[in-house]
């Protein structure tokens, strides 16, 4: 039995067809990627690189962490006392800060030689080591509504509520949920 062979010739017209749909396709799956990657970053996680050491030993310097934009901004979750957040600094909206939530609106915060107290009680911070506490006292004030007292885990390097005050809600823009560099840091942020 004789088998027909189409000549090359007859052949190319179909290899440029599937070609040209293999391009096709290569493309759009490309575009919804990048479409993807886009959504994401714009409303549910943003790169961030922390920058200065008040955060210590939680995130280091040059550190890359994701936050989470979503989580505050449509109420999927309150913001809660131990919450590191990323903020607009009240002093210069132009800039952005990260700091540990200690006092939530309505709170008394008090800074005694260095310990935290919360509405008369001494705040529990198993994340602030001793080698990173201070010295520093404030007199006892109370956190204005949809406003927060925030502080760097590292107290003595820390620019922070002691010294400027509170962080307004509306400045709160993002958790800080995961270092993802360098990679023997990677991991969920306490």
């Amino acid at each position: 039995m004789d088998e027909f062979v189409p000549a090359p010739a007859a052949r190319e017209p179909e290899h440029r067809a599937s070609y040209a749909l293999a391009a096709i396709s290569w493309a759009r799956d490309l575009f919804v990627s990048v479409l993807i990657a886009v959504v994401i970053i714009l409303f549910l996680y943003q790169p961030v690189k922390v920058e200065g050491t008040s955060m210590m030993p939680a995130l280091v310097d040059q550190e890359r962490i994701f936050i989470n934009k979503f989580v505050y901004r449509f109420g999927i979750s309150e913001i809660r006392r131990g919450d590191t957040v990323v903020f607009w600094y009240p002093g210069d909206p132009s800039k952005s800060y990260i700091k540990r939530i200690v006092g939530m609106p309505g709170d008394q915060v008090q800074v005694v030689e260095g310990t935290v107290f919360v509405n008369g009680k001494t705040l529990d911070e198993p994340y602030v080591p001793t080698d990173y506490r201070d010295e520093v006292s404030t007199p006892l004030a109370t956190v204005p509504p949809n406003e927060f007292f925030v502080l760097g885990d590292h107290r003595s390097s820390s620019n922070d509520s002691r010294s400027w005050g509170t962080v307004p809600r509306k400045f709160i823009y993002g958790k800080a949920v995961f270092v993802y560099w360098p990679l023997d840091r990677v991991g969920i942020v306490k």
